[in-house]
């Protein structure tokens, strides 16, 4: 089997809008790449190699030939690097400094003062700079979507200016100064440009969660060497099973577990817990989180690309790219919007001059406002910057999300099924009543048992080993203990048990009365136990608010019927399904889930299939990296009440993207015949269409806090 090729990551300046990231994704996917996501809100653009494809000298080459510039690529040669270049800030400093002069000479003219700026060659030389340097930047913009077969935003501000600039001109060489409009080309630009300056500033309030994630990442780790001494390396060169040190005040620098010392860690960024968490020999400590007191030497278990912290930023940058169903009606509407406007805009100029409604200029100005009046960036703009502002507050509540879409069916599910062990449970299980079959060593059938469990990965397994643990077991290495137990070699079958040569360890399914567990060599019982389980504290109190927000709860568990209907009377859960095995759990899955959208809720662990059968997968995982694998959702830390928070800031962030879409059609609808029939003039539709992306991203942006 081919290894597929790592992903490439590039970070690409002169993205504007979602057209823009449009226009490079349709280049990238026409050049046969794979797995291509580009983000114009944190300039990221991603794909993945084929043979056969472009090389990463070509790939960059073609971004840049439409019009972008890619920060971290290759090095390009002599003859294709850029020339000098202007930010958007120095653009827009340039362009209004020679715009405002015009503006308020033509403002002085409406009222009556005469200025020496009424000459049309002053004009014009304030003009054209602003032309040359705005203009082309809009226009370099259009031609690049053209390229791509593309009609985008800039394609109407740049035949707005141009038509402006172009009568004037025409003006001009006639001498007649009831042609001029040298102001309105200049202010069109500038006044787009304050606009996009607005919307970049906005944008970048949109993209705090990955950047404060991104903050957490230590540089370097103090390696404590086989020599005892203690060395920094970059956390890239350091591998699983190396010793680490850390301090009061250091950042834990990659996954581990600790070795010595005991530690009091801030791992708010990570799994949202507010209060810093106890560790102390043997407990797990996640890379990017903080050590508020104490020292301690833990061991490394995941190099830094495989840790928590690394997946989490992968998490919350694609779901960021994602974009829900929703969105998809705002695409196929954008992508007709720009030559319809164009349409529109020439039916202005011409029906409104034949037909004697408006003389030949101002027919014009009418056609030109329709240009500038109209916003495809703002209905582009409405979902990527609300999900970015909701997966954001998500990660901060310390719920992991994989993407847009994700958002939109959390909020749309109307049922939420639940797993018993480990999830409505705690999973720390007590034993209740523990028997040997008469004739059997006691320590020695309670050793074996000790020893199988070390095999599973079932919470259960470790409740038994802690009870058994502190009983009186034999040494596994003792010739009575090897006679009865031999070699173990242990198979797990899910839902069932373990299976060592003749001895089974698992499910009792009524063999023997009242007994949850038992041990059996052939047909033979030697042991068999009960288990208690203990509810999860505030198990209740969130089915009792899934239920007031109208949601239906379930409890589907291979446990016994019994067990089942006391957990699900306890917690308040509505429908129980018991005795279950992974299989039959698939289908009961897909036939809620085809009745009504449906949630399953696990331990990410042994629920991996049923998560990924339900509408909606969702891991109570404690930030393990099984369970950043095994849902569409993960609950970064045991906490059931981050379930109803997350479905809350999910709802919202829905309601958000169709707050902004309406506001986005509205507009256009009401904009668009305003400014055919003459009652906005092109300066003043400039400065609405400007604005209209930063109300959209404004509403995102109250997504915060609401």
């Amino acid at each position: 089997m081919t290894k597929r090729a790592d992903i490439v990551e590039l970070e690409v300046t002169g993205m504007d809008c979602n057209n823009c990231a449009m226009s490079i994704q349709r280049f990238l996917e026409r050049k046969g790449l794979e797995d291509v996501m580009v983000n114009f809100q944190t300039r990221e653009v991603r794909y993945r190699p084929v043979d056969g494809a472009a090389d990463a000298a070509e790939i960059q080459s073609g971004i840049e030939r439409l019009g972008y510039t890619v920060v971290n690529g290759v090095e390009a040669p002599d003859s294709t690097r850029k020339g000098f270049t202007l930010t958007a800030r120095q653009r827009l400093i340039f362009c209004a400094l020679f715009t405002l002069p015009l503006l308020l000479s033509h403002l002085l003219m409406v009222a009556g003062i005469a200025t020496p700026l009424d000459n049309g060659w002053w004009q014009f030389a304030l003009a054209l700079p602003v032309y040359l340097v705005g203009g082309l930047h809009f226009g370099r913009s259009a031609l690049s979507g053209l390229r791509e077969r593309m009609l985008n935003m800039d394609v109407l501000i740049f035949l707005g200016a141009t038509a402006a600039f172009v009568y004037s001109l025409i003006g001009l060489y006639w001498q007649d100064p009831a042609y001029y409009f040298f102001e309105t080309a200049a202010t069109i630009i500038t006044l787009v440009l304050v606009g996009n300056w607005l919307e970049a500033r906005a944008v970048e309030r949109t993209t705090t969660a990955i950047s404060a994630l991104s903050e957490l990442k230590e540089d370097q780790a103090t390696v404590v060497m086989p020599s005892g001494a203690l060395v920094s390396l970059p956390v890239e060169d350091v591998k699983p099973g190396y010793l680490v040190r850390a301090n009061t005040g250091d950042k834990i620098a990659l996954d581990g577990t600790v070795s010595q010392g005991a530690v009091s860690v801030n791992e708010a960024m990570l799994t949202g817990e507010s209060l810093p968490v106890e560790k102390a020999k043997g407990d797990r400590v996640l890379g990017g989180s903080i050590v508020v007191a104490g020292q301690t030497t833990y061991r490394v278990t995941e190099t830094y690309r495989d840790g928590t912290l690394a997946r989490i930023i992968e998490l919350v940058k694609t779901a960021q790219a994602d974009k829900p169903d929703i969105q998809r009606l705002a695409d196929r509407i954008s992508a007709i919007f720009v030559p319809v406007v164009i349409v529109i805009s020439l039916l202005t100029f011409l029906v409104g001059w034949a037909t004697g409604y408006a003389t030949a200029t101002q027919a014009l100005m009418n056609a030109i406002a329709v240009l500038l009046i109209s916003c495809p960036c703002a209905m582009g703009l409405a979902t990527p910057t609300a999900v970015m502002v909701g997966v954001g507050r998500l990660a901060r509540l310390g719920v992991m999300i994989r993407g847009g879409s994700t958002v939109e069916r959390f909020a749309d599910v109307s049922r939420i099924v639940f797993d018993k062990t480990g999830t409505l449970t705690t999973g720390k299980l007590d034993i209740g009543t523990f028997g040997v079959a008469e004739g059997y060593d006691a320590r020695i059938v309670r050793r074996l048992i000790f020893e199988m469990e070390a095999y599973s990965s079932h919470p259960i397994a470790g409740s038994i080993r802690d009870y058994l643990w502190k009983t009186k077991m034999v040494d596994d290495s003792e010739e009575a203990y090897q006679d009865f137990a031999g070699k173990l070699e242990v198979t797990e079958t899910a839902g069932l048990g373990l299976q060592s040569g003749d001895f089974y360890l698992g499910t009792a399914r009524g063999e023997v009365d009242g007994a949850d567990v038992l041990l059996k060599k052939g047909e033979q019982v030697l042991a068999w136990f009960t288990l208690v389980d203990e509810v999860r504290p505030g198990a209740a109190d969130t089915i009792r608010q899934l239920h007031e927000r109208g949601l239906r709860t379930a409890l589907l568990t291979g446990d016994r019927e019994e067990k089942a209907i006391r957990v699900a009377k306890e917690v308040g859960i509505d429908e129980v399904y018991s005795g279950f095995l992974p299989e039959q759990k698939l289908s009961k899955i897909s036939e809620l889930s085809e009745q009504q959208s449906t949630a399953m809720v696990g331990d990410g662990i042994n629920d991996a299939a049923a998560l990924s059968r339900a509408n909606l997968g969702i891991s109570l995982g404690g930030a393990s990296a099984a369970a950043l694998d095994a849902a569409q959702i993960v609950l970064m830390r045991d906490d059931l009440s981050l379930l109803v928070e997350g479905r809350r800031v999910a709802e919202l962030t829905v309601k958000t993207i169709r707050e902004s879409l309406f506001w986005a059609f509205s507009y256009n609808l009401v904009a668009i015949p305003l400014a055919a029939l003459g009652y906005l003039n092109p300066m003043w539709a400039a400065l609405f269409m400007a604005f209209s992306d930063v109300v959209v991203i404004g509403n995102a942006i109250r997504l915060k806090h609401r």
